[in-house]
């Protein structure tokens, strides 16, 4: 499916605005959200993110060019090569709790803090519950 780049409204009564650049080329992939271009007009310079993941498939306003409210600045193939998925981290493993602090009655985050300080559990006083 293609999709339509438009120069987002620009606050009232700014109809125009002019392109400085595009951060992609025609051709490249792009992720949702990623910035594609920036705006200018006489009161605020803006970037334009990509509404859809894909391939930038054509620029139809190139830098310098001035563009009205609502004016097509390229498409997007959406889909094609873009929106890779987020980065998927395995869990980490749990570290292992040396058998005197499983022992000592210490909480799941204390023992943690034993462990990756390699500290001595039984150095650390319990919570008096167990006597």
């Amino acid at each position: 499916m293609t999709v339509e780049i438009k120069v987002p409204t620009l606050g009232e009564s700014v109809t125009e605005a002019t392109v400085i650049q595009w951060f992609k080329s025609a051709g490249e992939a792009i992720a949702t959200d990623e910035m594609l271009l920036e705006l200018e007009t006489d009161k605020v310079t803006l970037e334009v993110p990509s509404p859809v993941g894909g391939r930038l498939a054509e620029i139809h306003a190139e830098a310098g060019d001035n563009v009205e409210v609502g004016a097509i600045l390229g498409l997007i193939e959406e889909g094609a090569a873009g929106d890779a998925p987020a980065k998927q981290t395995e869990p980490k493993p749990e570290p292992e709790v040396p058998a005197a602090a499983a022992q000592h009655s210490l909480s799941p985050a204390v023992r943690k803090i034993v462990v990756e300080n390699d500290l001595d559990p039984a150095s650390i006083p319990g919570t008096g519950k167990d006597g």
